[in-house]
């Protein structure tokens, strides 16, 4: 085995820093995880704890001493960046940021499936402070100050830099419930709510596949271009995917299929529908594809095991979008009683 790289998780106890930390530990590595130290961390790593939004904090951890390579989790502004990055005495080699696809949704005149320029497109309008869409809107615009911060970083004073950007992760371990709302909905028996019938693309990514990437470029992978999109090498559609969680449950849901319009105006949002609303951001990961040769994980592939494993780790609480469950099922049964079901 070649000689262990130390490597630097920053937010590494999470859905997607713990796969790539156990990947690297499992590969002889020599792994630090920088976080709270609120949460359990992956075995076989180093803590380190330190607060985000402290600079102190982030100094006290850091200084002194060295990694070959940093995979941070938790950038989600520029302030994040900044606090990191120029930690005196720290050196924390080559640096990772995982950004994501949102980055694209916040701007106006992209279209699906964006490539890495599309993220320079004007920035959208702010919704209102109270609307639904904010919290989404403002995750990605932090996220694009985040990116402007590094790439100002990289141009100004040689960081060696890279941006990964994720779109919606599948996999073990998924803290989001965004699968498992589809599942409960599937397994209550009541029929599911289809917004704008499912025709819309989809394109999510296996998390072992981002781990699998993570170990290449600790391994000696050395990106040329900034930024990279990641994502599986298929695009589906939102029912399609939807079709397939449910076969995977050995289930057949029924479809009731309503114009989102007519959900907005009943009082819903993109909650009750994941995957389905205009916050999933579909990635064209090309430029991964042709320089490294990346290839994700087919949906057919890593799609029944990620299923089964919800299914044997059900999750105490509900999504917060199930909490609107007896109002869909008065709209799927208004629509039942006068358009029809659209039903697989």
């Amino acid at each position: 085995m070649a000689d262990a790289v130390r490597v630097l998780l920053v937010g590494g106890s999470g859905f997607i820093g713990g796969h790539v930390a156990r990947a690297l530990v499992a590969a002889g590595h020599r792994v630090t995880v920088m976080s709270r130290g609120t949460r359990p961390l992956p075995a076989g790593t180093e803590p380190l704890h330190a607060d985000r939004a402290d600079a102190r904090s982030i100094a006290a951890a850091l200084e002194g001493r060295r990694w070959d390579i940093t995979f941070d989790f938790t950038a989600f502004d520029a302030g994040d960046v900044e606090r990191l990055l120029l930690v005196p005495y720290a050196a924390l080699g080559r640096y990772v940021m995982i950004s994501t696809g949102q980055v694209y949704l916040v701007t106006d005149g992209a279209r699906p499936p964006y490539r890495e320029p599309d993220s320079a497109h004007p920035l959208r309008p702010e919704p209102a402070a109270d609307a639904d869409d904010h919290p989404s809107w403002a995750y990605g615009v932090g996220k694009r100050r985040a990116e402007s911060a590094l790439l100002a970083l990289r141009a100004t004073h040689g960081v060696r830099a890279t941006i990964l950007r994720l779109p919606n992760i599948q996999g073990e371990g998924d803290g989001s419930l965004r699968l498992w709302a589809w599942l409960e909905r599937f397994l209550d028996g009541g029929p599911v709510l289809l917004p704008d019938g499912g025709v819309g693309p989809a394109r999510p990514l296996y998390v072992g596949d981002v781990a699998r990437l993570a170990s290449q470029l600790v391994n000696g992978l050395v990106p040329r271009e900034p930024v990279y999109n990641l994502a599986q090498p298929e695009t589906v559609t939102v029912r399609e995917l939807l079709e397939r969680i449910a076969r995977a449950a050995g289930v057949t849901p029924r479809f009731v299929e309503v114009p989102w319009d007519e959900l907005f105006a009943a009082g819903l949002n993109g909650d009750c529908a994941p995957y389905a609303s205009r916050w999933s951001s579909v990635l064209d990961p090309s430029r991964a594809a042709s320089e490294w040769g990346f290839a994700g994980t087919r949906l057919d592939d890593y799609l029944p095991a990620v299923v089964r494993w919800h299914l044997e780790h059900r999750p105490v609480r509900s999504h917060v979008g199930y909490a609107t469950r007896a109002r869909e099922r008065a709209i799927a049964g208004q629509r039942m009683g006068t358009a029809g079901v659209g039903g697989s």
